[in-house]
């Protein structure tokens, strides 16, 4: 791979120029991407359309990104998948497919671990080695999708990492999957998580992607946020959500707050009035959590009773909530949990 182009890694427009640059006519470049993002090829040689000696100047100058499944665990009650998955530095990362009647969805990684430390995520319990470049984002999807012999129609950015801490990747990584040449999904069908890096949220504001904007909210003060969430030493409430309502005026899009319910922790009826208070007026959708109980954490899941009364509060006081659906509860579901096994195992 030394010296080579991750072929994979480049939009459309440099494509074009990376097959000039090598002595090719521009036109080439779309057959070839073709090959790459809609169908999914893994050599060159499967590029039956292309002379054999542009396959062979594209062999000696690049190459294609290919990422190995190490394990996959499939939920006895849903379905739901869980793959471990190998990048060419051998490093391991997370994604997880799951059945919905609106189609099929992946959670994606966006990093190798994550910096942020949210007390509740075992994402963080291996330290961070680095971030995922765009091609390693959208091939989980043509990894899962080859495996599974399913379409995916919809991509979550709730994986290992922090996407808008890794925001070139990122934003690349949607215009390979939303580019029409290529897996062609919408950006109204990619949904982007943030514990809060509201700088970025700022910046992908005025991208006007149209992608769904999630935050992971969690608490409802700037205390409580701290003790389970490090980032909100650096950025406050008031901060998020100036950032949020600036998003929602440049893209009309609704945004999703994500509130894990811990139980002792953010799981009371003032709890739920302080959301409240914090949201009403803007345009918000909130999907609660049954917090992931993980080894090594001391967080509880709250109460089926206290979910549903924490749900009927917010949605009493006009606040449009959702429990989020559990899936694949009787696999590693959770962030990180697969990596840290993997990880623990082969130290």
């Amino acid at each position: 791979m030394e010296n080579k182009i991750n072929i994979n890694d480049l939009l459309l427009e440099e494509l074009e120029e990376y097959i000039e640059k090598i002595g090719e006519k521009k036109f080439h470049a779309k057959q070839i991407y073709k090959w790459l993002h809609k169908i999914g090829v893994t050599s060159f040689d499967e590029m039956t359309d292309i002379s054999k000696s542009l396959r062979e100047k594209l062999k000696a100058s690049a190459y294609i990104l290919n990422m190995d499944i190490i394990e996959a665990q499939v939920s006895k009650k849903d379905g739901t998948m869980k793959f471990l998955i190998k990048l060419q530095d051998n490093c391991a990362i997370e994604s997880v497919f799951m059945r919905y009647n609106h189609g099929n969805t992946i959670c994606v990684s966006t990093q190798v671990g994550c910096k942020m430390g949210c007390k509740f995520c075992a994402s963080t319990k291996e330290g961070f080695e680095r971030s995922l470049t765009g091609s390693e984002i959208e091939g989980q999807i043509q990894t899962v999708q080859r495996y599974t012999k399913e379409r995916i129609s919809n991509i979550v950015y709730m994986g290992i990492g922090e996407p808008l801490d890794n925001y070139d990747n990122v934003i690349r990584s949607i215009k390979l999957i939303n580019h029409p040449m290529g897996l062609n999904i919408g950006a109204r069908h990619i949904s982007l998580s943030t514990c809060g890096l509201v700088p970025n949220i700022y910046k992908l504001a005025d991208e006007n992607i149209q992608c769904t904007l999630s935050i992971s909210l969690h608490a409802t003060t700037d205390e409580k946020r701290k003790e389970i969430m490090p980032i909100a030493n650096r950025y406050s409430i008031k901060e998020i959500l100036d950032a949020c309502r600036y998003y929602i005026k440049v893209t009309g899009r609704r945004i999703s707050f994500e509130y894990a319910l811990i139980y002792g922790k953010n799981d009371t009826y003032e709890d739920a009035m302080g959301l409240v208070k914090l949201l009403r007026g803007m345009i918000a959708h909130v999907n609660l959590i049954p917090v992931n109980e993980i080894k090594e954490k001391e967080y509880k899941k709250a109460t089926e009773k206290s979910i549903e009364s924490f749900m009927n509060t917010l949605n009493s006081c006009g606040i449009v909530t959702t429990v989020r659906r559990e899936l694949g509860s009787d696999i590693d579901a959770a962030c990180g949990q697969l990596r840290k096994k993997y990880i623990d195992k082969n130290l």
